[in-house]
């Protein structure tokens, strides 16, 4: 359960707040990504970033984001061994909101063909396997912009336009079991899914921290859902 000290405050008499109330953002720190650069932008976008592994302070969090970069089984195997995995399906289990960024998407799957195969957090039915561009002449990973193209509406996607550019880094995409879990697709020698929500529980295939305005925005929407479920 949450901590009271990241609740936010009951109303005064007259229906003001009795002082300031930052949401508070944990950022599960399994060692791999770019765990600081998503702290600072956080910060940038209002939130109250909590960098840590240490479980009491992420359940005392308003919401959590997943970072990761690199092999797929790696990062579970550091989730696992620092009981990462557990906290995180915990939470989102009770309702707090989770966003997987890059490699962090696609460890909410069930699991991925990458280096044998490993299975994920299961909070997102699907697989991830290896992206495989046609013609195969396109580069892998494929790294730099790409155009992502809105499937549907979402809190998270609140205030951007039908599509937008975002920076993306990867090798592998993840094939969601179920179409209605995309909300947005890129295309790099064929579509994949770049965006994918189930509730309040959301991956992005690209570094929003490296995307501009767009990622931030995307980053502040994801902070106001987890002020209001924290409200």
């Amino acid at each position: 359960m949450k901590g009271d000290r990241t609740k936010p405050p009951s109303l005064e008499g007259d229906g003001r707040m009795p002082e300031p109330w930052t949401p508070s953002v944990g950022i599960v720190d399994h060692g791999m990504g770019n765990r600081r650069s998503v702290e600072k932008a956080l910060e940038r976008v209002g939130a109250r970033a909590v960098l840590t592994a240490d479980h009491d302070a992420l359940r005392a969090t308003d919401g959590l984001v997943v970072p990761g970069v690199g092999a797929f089984a790696a990062a579970m195997r550091a989730m696992r061994e620092l009981g990462l995995d557990e906290l995180v399906i915990e939470r989102a289990a009770q309702g707090t909101p989770v966003l997987g960024l890059c490699l962090g998407m696609q460890l909410l799957f069930d699991s991925s063909t990458e280096l044998g195969g490993d299975r994920g957090l299961g909070l997102l039915p699907g697989e991830v396997v290896a992206l495989a561009p046609e013609p195969p002449s396109l580069k892998v990973p494929h790294i730099g912009w790409n155009e992502v193209a809105f499937t549907r509406s979402s809190p998270l996607l609140e205030g951007l336009g039908g599509r937008e550019a975002f920076y993306h880094v990867h090798s592998f995409v993840a094939h969601p079991a179920e179409e209605s879990d995309v909300l947005g697709r890129g295309d790099y020698g064929g579509p994949f899914a770049s965006i994918v929500g189930r509730g309040d529980v959301y991956g992005v295939q690209f570094h929003p921290e490296k995307s501009s305005a767009a990622g931030l925005r995307l980053l502040a929407n994801f902070t106001a859902v987890s002020a209001r479920v924290a409200a």
